[in-house]
């Protein structure tokens, strides 16, 4: 067995990590991640969509499709399994990055060093906000 070591409150703790909690852990992250890609999507396709109708001329209906895209990305995240400030908190992390992959493969713009490290930044947040355990608290 494992054991996973982390600090709290000045004092160091060690938990086990059995192989039942690691599977059900591993579920927990990928279930996660897989919701804030599908939240990301929905947000900024939906985003760009009325971008397209209000910025670039685009028909009324393509805008209010991205309405409908936009209020479904607002269901999305009632799927996580955490509180609503921890999953909207480490989404706007995820936001970032995809929206610099939006940016990347949609419009042409390839992330620079400085977008590449502010997203890097990001994502540790996201991993620090809702990935790191807490005492009380089941993944």
């Amino acid at each position: 067995m494992s054991r996973l070591l982390f600090v709290l409150r000045r004092k160091v703790r060690f938990v086990e990590v059995t192989n039942l909690n690691y599977t059900k852990l591993m579920k927990h992250v990928g279930r996660s991640l897989v919701l804030f890609f599908l939240a990301g999507l929905l947000e900024i396709g939906g985003g760009y969509l009325v971008w397209l109708w209000l910025r670039e001329d685009y028909s009324f209906l393509i805008g209010a499709l991205g309405g409908l895209v936009l209020f479904l990305y607002g269901v999305v995240p009632t799927f996580q399994i955490s509180y609503f400030h921890r999953i909207y908190a480490a989404y706007g992390g995820v936001f970032i990055v995809m929206a610099m992959l939006w940016g990347w493969t949609f419009e042409g713009i390839a992330p620079d060093m400085f977008d590449t490290i502010g997203a890097t930044i990001a994502l540790i947040g996201v991993a620090i906000i809702y990935y790191w355990p807490r005492p009380g608290e089941v993944a």
